[in-house]
């Protein structure tokens, strides 16, 4: 075996350990510590490389970006359980439910505004499902649209600022995490728009899928309901435009006054403060945050462990070049390397977490977009686009077993009158995921949809700059020799006999 030979074969038991079921962190880190051994005894490099792994580990953990991580996660996780989503879904959907398709509509927003201020999928989709499910069902919607919009408004926050995914990927790609949250607020946006338009044609030509509540159902009118709607929009509104607006994550603001991590933890300052309002704050929720906080950043450092070890003896074994030479010779130039990296990506998300691939695959990737001159946020919403499909892939969809095991626990207590079927919320999932991957085509092709929300460069002709001497003096230098020539000539002079 050759060296050549022996990235590809490193590659493919990538995919294969990732496919055994085993944590993926420590089959990582058991492959890449195997085949490094491997390669030292075949001398393809010495043994002092692998001795590099320790610093170059710590150099990793040592990034103040990654403290943005328990920081975003606890002000999504405290936000989650102080009872945010049940107010706005109660309010949201009193005031659109009388038209057709009305609670789908405030589920596709309330999902977009938890979004924005939450960041985790499980806590969104069990937290609306537990609420709009019942009521779905008790006004008649159909069951696979109910199960759909549910599941694929709980995915949108792997897209909406401040996202954990656009951190890691900021992160990996080298890039602002402003710009990133700049970038990803035209997909966003056009994400809720596809789902709204979905909903609005599903009512159109199938009414009977998608009624309206009956007035009489509403239990708020007027000023009352617009008041309930607008204690829990102003607040978390407040907190996303402080905590994106400092960091230089919103459209139009070009100055970043705070790190990531600091405006991470001032989120988090902000969730508590929230919670207060609210009236939901209790050590009981403050613990149960605080723990899933722990258990995300460990995941996802023993992630970042596993997959640095991996990658350090695969650019050893030229797994790099290797992986540069076969997409670069793909056709189709930028267009076509694209679309062959998300149908990748998109099949490898039906076993893998964002995270790792973030961690694992696009390190791989980014220095062959960069060689094709792709705009490396462009690069990164693009994937974070497809990731979020992730979520809802039939049969092995996060969101679907998320929803799946609330459905049961919901007809167990006799909340819901009727079971809802596996076979509906995989039904139910496929329109919406094409909705997603209709997303990811008009990124690919209108990178407009992300680079207009970033900074414009300076660009600077320099044909056109002039440099124009004072007024009164063509040689202002010169002028100043002269003056010193004639004092040295007069100093000379005053010394002769």
């Amino acid at each position: 075996m050759t060296v050549e030979q022996f990235a590809p074969m490193m590659f493919a038991g990538l995919i294969i350990v990732m496919l055994i079921g085993f944590p993926v962190a420590f089959s990582l880190s058991g492959l890449g510590l195997f085949c490094g051994l491997y390669a030292v005894h075949m001398g393809w490099f010495p043994s002092n490389f692998l001795g590099n792994l320790p610093a170059n580990v710590f150099g990793i953990l040592s990034n103040d970006l990654l403290l943005a991580i328990p920081f975003f996660t606890l002000m999504g996780t405290l936000l989650e359980k102080c009872g945010l989503a049940e107010d706005m879904l109660d309010s949201m959907g009193q005031l659109f439910g009388p038209m057709r398709g009305g609670l789908g509509y405030s589920v596709i927003i309330v999902g977009f505004i938890l979004g924005a201020i939450t960041g985790t999928v499980a806590g969104q989709v069990i937290a609306m499902a537990v609420i709009s499910l019942p009521v779905m069902i008790r006004y008649g919607y159909d069951m696979r649209y109910t199960t759909g919009v549910l599941a694929a408004s709980g995915t949108i926050t792997q897209l909406v600022p401040p996202s954990l995914v656009l951190v890691v990927l900021a992160d990996q790609l080298g890039q602002s995490v402003g710009d990133m949250y700049k970038g990803a607020w035209g997909p966003s946006m056009l994400q809720v728009l596809f789902f709204a338009i979905y909903t609005f044609l599903l009512g159109r030509f199938y009414p009977h899928h998608v009624p309206g509540v009956p007035k009489e159902a509403r239990t708020l009118n007027g000023w009352q309901l617009w008041r309930k709607c607008l204690r829990g929009i102003i607040p978390s509104a407040v907190l996303i435009f402080a905590v994106l607006g400092s960091m230089g994550g919103l459209p139009g603001i070009n100055t970043a006054i705070a790190t990531p991590t600091e405006a991470g933890a001032m989120g988090a300052m902000g969730a508590f403060v929230l919670a207060v309002l609210h009236g939901r704050l209790s050590f009981p929720i403050v613990k149960d945050a605080i723990a899933g906080t722990m258990r995300i950043t460990a995941m996802v450092v023993f992630i970042l462990i596993g997959s640095r070890v991996f990658s350090l003896v695969f650019q050893g074994v030229d797994g790099g070049k290797w992986i540069e030479h076969m997409l670069t010779g793909l056709p189709g130039g930028q267009v076509g390397f694209l679309i062959a990296v998300n149908i990748f990506i998109f099949f490898l998300a039906f076993f893998l977490d964002f995270f790792e691939i973030a961690f694992i695959i696009l390190p791989m990737l980014g220095p062959v977009a960069v060689k094709l001159g792709i705009d490396q946020i462009w690069f990164g919403v693009l994937i974070c686009v497809n990731m979020q499909t992730s979520f809802m892939h039939p049969p092995f969809g996060f969101a679907l077993f998320y929803l799946r095991g609330i459905a049961d626990t919901l007809y167990k207590n006799g909340a819901i009158k009727e079971k809802v079927l596996s076979r509906d919320i995989y039904l139910g999932a496929i329109p919406w995921v094409i909705l997603q991957l209709i997303l990811v085509g008009v990124v690919i092709f209108f990178p407009q949809t992300v680079t207009s929300f970033l900074d414009k460069p300076v660009v600077v002709d320099l044909d056109s700059i002039q440099i124009e001497a004072p007024q009164g003096s063509a040689d202002p230098a010169g002028d100043e020799l002269e003056k010193i020539r004639r004092l040295n000539e007069s100093i000379l002079s005053d010394q002769k006999p």
